[in-house]
């Protein structure tokens, strides 16, 4: 992998184990992809962050616009009837949390001026889902059938170690059993944070250091797969915390989905960037979804 940057060489002694590749959609240069969910007939839906842009995408690879903000869009996930909801901001830079119908209608379900930068999105329980919220150190809780939002936690462990820094601290947060798992991607932690049986949060502890992860999945044995951003790869990190790195070459890797259907259910596909924020000495390359054949199935979402 190649580690141009000065970064800290984190994965330096990480086994290789690279899983089958393919690219199944491809985006101009300079293309933000920063989340995906993906429907049980396969379609996969991606957040295009920069420009606001929701995009429908075939199991196939046929790409259509399937709703636009005027803001940006980051985190994406289903609700039980099949709507989306998105975080991100409005035309103002206040951050809010849309709703998109089947049909690609779109609509505000809340705004959230005491949020800074809501960034990953899932499901909680029923019609609560939680968002990280990657400036303000804080995870919210939101409810798309009230529409109603509050703080979940908020802790330093969820927080940057430096408020000028722009890299986001809480980034992706997915639920397995009644854990929470977050990426502290700014502080380069694994976090855990026990669900309690009113689904509120226990004291976060650490899982892994020195790791570089933006948003992930988990496959029904608990392994984590996760997509390292500046790093260009994804790895699967075990229960007990060993990593081996999956792929390479996927260059600014924000986002790790598994597929819905029968035929895809050990599949993972992969969203990124292209290196936008971090580029590679041959400069930016166009974003792309990749899947990988992963051999295990992924955990419910819900």
């Amino acid at each position: 992998m190649e580690n141009s940057a000065g970064l800290p060489p984190i994965y330096a002694d990480t086994p290789i184990e690279l899983a089958p590749a393919q690219v199944i959609a491809s985006f101009p240069v300079n293309t933000f992809l920063e989340n995906l969910a993906i429907a049980p007939d396969g379609n996969i839906f991606v957040t295009n962050h920069e420009v606001g842009k929701i995009v429908r995408i075939t199991p196939d690879g046929n790409q259509q616009i399937h709703a636009s903000v005027e803001g940006k869009v980051s985190g994406i996930a289903f609700t039980a009837n099949g709507n989306l909801v998105v975080t991100g901001s409005n035309s103002d830079s206040v951050p809010v949390v849309f709703q998109v119908a089947s049909d690609g209608t779109l609509e505000t379900l809340l705004t959230l001026p005491d949020a800074v930068f809501l960034n990953g999105i899932t499901p909680l329980s029923g019609s609560l889902y939680l968002t990280a919220d990657s400036y303000r150190g804080a995870i919210w809780q939101i409810d798309v059938a009230k529409r109603l939002g509050s703080i979940w936690l908020e802790h330093p462990l969820l927080a940057r170690s430096n408020p000028e820094s722009i890299i986001p601290a809480a980034n992706g947060l997915k639920r397995f059993g009644n854990v929470l798992y977050v990426s502290n991607t700014e502080k380069m932690l694994l976090l855990r944070v026990p669900i309690g049986t009113a689904h509120q949060p226990g004291e976060p502890e650490i899982f892994v250091k020195q790791t570089n992860i933006d948003d992930f999945a988990f496959d029904v044995e608990g392994n984590l797969y996760g997509a390292t951003h500046i790093y260009n790869s994804v790895v699967r990190i075990t229960p007990d915390g060993n990593t081996t790195i999956i792929a390479e070459d996927v260059t600014g890797s924000t986002a790790v989905a598994f597929g819905e259907r029968e035929s895809d259910r050990t599949t993972i596909y992969v969203v990124n960037n292209g290196g936008m924020f971090l580029p590679p000495s041959t400069g930016v390359v166009p974003a792309t979804v990749v899947r990988l054949e992963v051999t295990k199935a992924g955990y419910p979402l819900s």
